[in-house]
């Protein structure tokens, strides 16, 4: 078995409070509990930080522009990083000792601006990651299961998720979660997500829409539908499937 990193360790090599839970893969997957769903953090668990996109801005060509890429990445998400960052340091959170998870569970505790950037930053952390360039990468076998089982088909699922979607009235995300090892479609609000105790729609994501307009809106301009429904093109079905399988075993 590898040495696993010390978290003093990596602070020094970072110097970046904020960045201090983004071990490495040698560290042993920890099981966090939240609304009765487990979340292994080994490749699953976002640090404080912003990590780079896992592609090129050009990568989801001609589904999502490489103009709103850029710009979502080093403008919207990059200000949830950094307002994250400033946030921890203000409300006096150890992030040596603290998973971001830990905070969006218990988020009543903290301020407005937590709650905005530290769901803003999870969300966008995991939206990149839900997404890769054009393949023919489809849902796991039991996945694929799961999906038959509680929509009927996978073409079932994607209009029910079209529509969470489509229905979410200003802006916010469309979810795909496990609960109690069931499969749910939902939404919610602004930055809001399924981990936050806030929230009415709870669970573990495994694959989350940002309809927020600065997501599509150069492109698409007011047609979020069209949006949503050319995204399906570049859904990285194999991260999706890996969460999916931390989430149930």
């Amino acid at each position: 078995m590898k040495k696993q990193i010390t978290r003093r360790s990596f602070i020094q090599q970072s110097g970046k409070a904020g960045a201090a839970l983004a071990l490495s893969a040698t560290v042993l997957p920890s099981i966090i509990s939240c609304n009765s769903v487990k979340a292994v953090a080994h490749g699953h668990s976002f640090s404080f930080s912003q990590n780079p996109l896992p592609y090129s801005y050009t990568s989801l060509e001609p589904y999502i522009d490489a103009q709103t890429m850029e710009i979502h990445f080093t403008k919207h998400a990059a200000g949830y990083a950094k307002n994250l960052a400033d946030a921890i340091v203000a409300e006096g959170i150890n992030a040596a000792n603290t998973t971001l998870e830990e905070v969006l569970a218990n988020i009543s505790k903290y301020t407005t601006k937590m709650r905005n950037n530290a769901g803003g930053h999870y969300n966008h952390e995991l939206f990149w990651k839900c997404m890769a360039p054009k393949n023919d990468d489809k849902p796991s076998a039991s996945l694929s299961d799961a999906i038959v089982k509680d929509f009927g088909s996978l073409d079932s699922f994607k209009v029910k998720f079209n529509e969470a979607a489509k229905t979410r009235f200003g802006s916010g995300w469309a979810w795909l979660v496990v609960s109690d090892k069931k499969l749910v479609i939902g939404s919610t609000p602004n930055q809001d997500n399924p981990l936050m105790n806030i929230s009415d729609y709870k669970g573990f994501p495994l694959l989350g829409l940002d309809v927020w307009e600065h997501a599509y809106y150069l492109k698409y301009q007011n047609k979020r539908a069209d949006y949503i429904s050319n995204w399906w093109n570049v859904v990285n079905w194999k991260y999706v499937s890996e969460r999916y399988e931390l989430a149930v075993k």
